[in-house]
């Protein structure tokens, strides 16, 4: 219809930049109109705006309003919703501060196996690494931790109610914290929640003060809860994670913290009351083979050594013609699922790498797959899984509590003179990264805690150990230590002289009012005016008497003490 045809039956509405009051069905397109010209007013003429310019077949400057003709949607409509849901352009700078954040954690980025479809198999292992390109969106897909995350457990009850209280995910590296944490962001948004992601690792205070601060607005205005997701919680200060208390409490944001170090002993014991602590475990080998047999589906490798259902693909490398098949023997699988020690990333990233070598390397082997057919291609051995990996992955933190977890195991080990779990956590520790001089300095203190009298020359075992390890260094000096862990594994064990210092100590703990005052006799006496006052009168010099010596050296009070005797256990 034009804009004169029935402007005399429609309501008019008024221009809130202009004033002027037109039909309201040209009130649209007036004032976009409007606002670009006032845009291109503002603004210096090098800087305006191509799309602030009129369209083709707009009216002059000074046409009339209604000599123009009808035209279609503009560009930047105030009224009208993008096709699809998109946002107009510079639509992102008028959301609130937290856009970045859920940005962030918006699932459907290419993030899963689906994306991979359809791309050569080198594209899909360029860009992002396998195990963020794999990480699952909802928790159907989410791969071990049935303890935590089973069919009848509180938590699944609670995600899936979409009622999440503050949480602590505690857990070693790979084991599925912040994969947790996308999935409740994916399920936050649905339910409208709006979710916020830091790194401690990397946010400051005032990071923190912000969200918050968008948080209270959310609330106030908009009902909206907000969920905040810390990861690398443990690398917040005590007094950064006192910034949390009082909005944790009252319900502003509901705190989700990710973490791989004990929260007993890293995080405030007054948020720990505010949180559940949620611990993930390590993943197993099964559900490790679970997730590398997602990952070759999804890339498309062909599985050597299995059933006829893993003989060939669906989808991937073999489909493209201008590519050689990629294959993978079934006991590479296995063996990487043991060897990354229940760490999916290292998982994942060990298979990527060892894809990406093979591939670069393009030699092909001519290979017999199952139904007696043959064909050549890119085959990945568990000798290829293994040059990936290096070595064993072995989880140990020279700062956490696995640092205290070995060392307790090998003390306890040694105690109960089990020699070959000795020599276990030893090589743990070792292998691990540990310094050998601290595990030496644990054994000289071993030999007189737990060995003692039993046998005097552990000490000296002890002792040499610890020079020996300074003298040389790793690697030469863990054999050092290994005759030494064993001896003292073999060796008999004394607790007396441990047992009776400890009795001592608890003597003068318990003990009301002053000490007792060193007896005269024991004094020493280097001057006369001491030897006037009685120091030293009356003590009797054991070496110069034959027969044994009656002579008293507790305190009057103590007189009869037999700390050796005392509190037995």
């Amino acid at each position: 219809m034009e804009p004169a045809e029935g402007a005399e039956g429609e309501a008019l509405v008024r221009c809130p930049v202009c004033l002027r009051e037109l039909p309201g069905a040209h009130i649209n397109s007036h004032l976009d109109r409007c606002l670009q010209a006032g845009e291109a007013a503002a603004e210096p003429p090098s800087k305006r705006p191509r799309l602030a310019a009129a369209p083709p077949g707009s009216r002059a400057e000074g046409e009339p309003e209604e000599a123009r003709p009808k035209e279609g949607p503009p560009v930047f409509s105030l009224f009208q919703k993008g096709c699809g849901g998109r946002q107009s352009p510079g639509a992102g700078g008028r959301r609130s501060g937290a856009g970045r954040d859920e940005a962030a954690v918006q699932p459907g980025d290419g993030c899963s196996a689906a994306a991979l479809r359809g791309a050569s198999l080198a594209q899909k292992l360029e860009g992002k690494p396998l195990a963020e390109q794999l990480r699952p969106g909802s928790l159907g897909d989410y791969v071990g931790q049935e303890r935590v995350l089973g069919a009848q457990t509180l938590l699944r009850s609670l995600l899936e109610s979409h009622e999440i209280p503050s949480l602590i995910l505690w857990g070693p590296p790979g084991c599925g914290k912040t994969t947790l944490a996308h999935i409740i962001a994916n399920n936050s948004k649905k339910n409208g929640t709006r979710f916020v992601t830091l790194s401690a690792t990397s946010a400051k205070t005032n990071d923190v003060r912000d969200v918050i601060s968008q948080a209270q607005n959310e609330r106030r205005l908009f009902k909206r809860k907000t969920i905040l997701f810390i990861d690398e919680i443990h690398r917040f200060n005590k007094s950064q994670q006192d910034t949390f208390l009082p909005h944790v409490e009252c319900g502003t944001v509901t705190l989700i913290g990710a973490t791989t170090e004990n929260p007993s002993f890293q995080v405030n014991a007054a948020l720990l009351s505010r949180c559940r602590v949620i611990v993930l475990e390590k993943l197993s080998v099964e559900a490790m083979e679970a997730i590398l047999m997602r990952a070759v589906r999804s890339l498309g490798l062909q599985v050597l050594g299995q059933g006829d259902q893993h003989g060939s693909s669906a989808t991937g490398s073999g489909s493209e013609s201008s590519e050689s098949p990629v294959f993978i023997e079934a006991k590479a699988l296995n063996t990487l699922a043991y060897l990354c020690d229940g760490d999916a990333r290292t998982g994942l990233n060990g298979l990527q790498l060892a894809v990406q070598a093979r591939l670069a390397a393009g030699k092909t082997t001519p290979l017999n797959i199952t139904k007696g057919g043959s064909a050549d291609g890119i085959l990945i051995t568990e000798e290829h899984v293994k040059e990936g990996l290096q070595r064993s992955h072995i989880l140990y933190d020279r700062a956490g509590e696995e640092h205290y977890n070995c060392i307790s195991a090998l003390h306890k080990s040694m105690r109960g003179s089990d020699e070959n779990a000795s020599l276990y956590w030893l090589a743990r520790m070792l292998e691990g990264g540990e310094d050998p001089l601290y595990v030496a300095r644990r054994l000289v203190r071993f030999a007189s805690e737990d060995i003692g009298l039993a046998d005097p020359l552990a000490l000296t075992q002890a002792v040499a150990a610890y020079q020996g390890c300074h003298f040389i260094g790793m690697p030469e000096c863990e054999v050092i230590l290994a005759q030494c862990v064993v001896y003292f594994a073999r060796a008999p064990k004394s607790i007396e002289v441990y047992r009776a210092y400890s009795n001592v100590k608890e003597c003068l703990r318990t003990h009301t009012g002053p000490l007792p005052p060193v007896p005269l006799h024991l004094r020493n006496a280097p001057t006369r005016l001491m030897k006037n006052l009685g120091y030293g009168k009356g003590y009797k010099y054991n070496p110069m008497y034959k027969e044994p010596v009656e002579q008293d050296y507790l305190p009057e009070e103590l007189k009869g003490t037999d700390f050796f005797k005392e509190q037995k256990t």
